[in-house]
């Protein structure tokens, strides 16, 4: 988003959007625009969140439609690994934990601050079904209590045709491992 103007700078994320909508419409055959856009009318607020995602290379599309609640999942579709999102831990707590050669900041924090989720294995094989992503980075998903617990943290990835779930120490970070970020709207 090149304006500095708020309202030309949203209407520009906008315009992004729906033609990135309707550029890859496989990805969504059922739904419509105008419902998502009447959505984002409705809760300007989450434009913030979708500007940040484009910001850091996500190129953001809708991944599904909950008919139950009438909220739409905007998802990253960027290739890898947003370029912007990577280099990082899980977690504060495995950000605090590292004494040396300390990222800038975790998956978690960041994610937050953006107004975000991080994505869940669900979620990340949803998007894997609609192309093919993560073939040279891996992104962070969604921990179970328990696995965190202990120490680890899990990733996704698409090598050799398929999708891997894997864990690591929560406080390893690597410069081809981000993560993808889910707004609900």
């Amino acid at each position: 988003m090149k304006n500095t103007n708020s309202t030309d700078a949203f209407q520009e994320l906008i315009d992004i959007l729906g033609k990135r909508f309707a550029s890859h419409m496989q990805r969504h055959r059922d739904l419509e625009w105008h419902a998502i856009l009447q959505r984002l009318k409705q809760f300007p607020e989450k434009l913030h969140s979708l500007a940040e995602m484009e910001r850091t290379g996500g190129e953001p599309d809708v991944l599904a439609h909950d008919v139950a609640t009438d909220e739409y999942y905007f998802c990253d579709f960027s290739a890898e690994s947003p370029s912007g999102r990577r280099s990082l831990c899980y977690d504060r707590a495995a950000l605090q934990s590292r004494k040396e050669h300390q990222p800038s900041d975790s998956a978690i924090d960041l994610a937050t601050a953006m107004g975000l989720e991080i994505i869940t294995e669900e979620q990340y094989r949803l998007l894997q079904s609609l192309g093919e992503f993560d073939q040279k980075t891996s992104s962070w998903i969604q921990t179970p209590a328990d696995i965190r617990k202990l120490g680890g943290a899990l990733f996704c990835d698409r090598r050799y045709g398929h999708v891997f779930v894997y864990h690591n120490g929560a406080q390893s970070y690597y410069a081809a491992r981000g993560f993808r970020g889910v707004v609900k709207i």
